[in-house]
């Protein structure tokens, strides 16, 4: 494992992963510029910044999305511990790291099936066929995502029934039911109602006990209550690194203070 780049005096934090001099292209243009940063295990990464600064292009890097479309490129790598393997490998399956790598998007977007359809979905593609063994998969991911207790008597229900929070915890659960090491939140919350939005705040400060979390949030609060860790970005740049409180109260950059409070972004 190359040098962590943790705040840390006693060097104790445990990484996860670790991304070094990534950029990533769309064509000519580069929406990413020799990022590098470390992601703590079991703890909660915020990614803030501006509109088009790059935060949910960094994110998409991790599970190899950007795959999904022609004229992509990477450069740079992507360490995932404790195996040390590069995600960004030309030899590395996308479909692979996609299932040890789940990701939350802005809006619920569970599948036109059933409820438990929709949580068995990753386990059948990952060709898993025991009734029994899907059956308690499911149950075990509606569980973690505090959902169980709600659906449990209409599992043969269309997804598309529940509620807006329901269907984001929906989705939650079909993406921890392939066990994934990290879980990606591209703004998860911002569709939903306040109350909602606490819900699944809770749901992910819980997570973090079973998987590492790393997610992109416009709302500085949020980032605030549920994030150990913050990275600032701006214009393709990280610009500053560290614990979330440091971030928030004493920013050694001049443009991480200008965005903090509220003077462009």
């Amino acid at each position: 494992m190359s040098d962590s780049l943790f705040p840390s005096k006693n060097g104790s934090e445990s990484i996860k992963a670790q991304v070094r001099d990534l950029s990533f292209y769309y064509g000519d243009f580069a929406a990413l510029k020799k990022v590098n940063l470390d992601v703590a295990e079991h703890e909660v990464t915020a990614l803030i910044g501006p509109s088009g600064c790059g935060k949910s292009t960094l994110l998409r890097c991790f599970n190899r999305m950007h795959d999904l479309y022609p004229g992509s490129r990477y450069e740079g790598r992507i360490h995932l511990y404790p195996d040390n393997v590069d995600l960004l490998a030309r030899d590395i399956d996308p479909v692979e790291t996609r299932i040890r790598i789940g990701m939350v998007f802005q809006k619920p977007n569970p599948f036109p099936k059933t409820i438990f359809e929709n949580v068995a979905y990753g386990l059948r593609i990952m060709g898993e066929k025991r009734r029994s063994v899907i059956a308690d998969k499911v149950e075990k991911a509606l569980r973690d995502a505090a959902l169980w207790n709600e659906v449990k008597d209409r599992l043969d229900k269309l997804a598309t029934g529940l509620s807006g929070g329901q269907q984001q915890r929906l989705c939650i659960a079909r993406t921890l039911a392939t066990e994934p090491e990290i879980l990606l939140f591209d703004e998860p919350t911002s569709a939903l109602d306040p109350i909602a939005t606490a819900s699944i705040e809770e749901l992910i400060v819980e997570l973090k006990k079973k998987v590492t979390v790393l997610i992109v949030t416009h709302n500085m609060q949020q980032a605030g209550r549920i994030s150990k860790y913050t990275a600032f970005m701006f214009m393709g740049e990280l610009v500053e690194f560290g614990e979330t409180e440091r971030i928030f109260t004493r920013p050694t950059k001049e443009k991480t203070e200008n965005y903090i409070t509220g003077r462009f972004g």
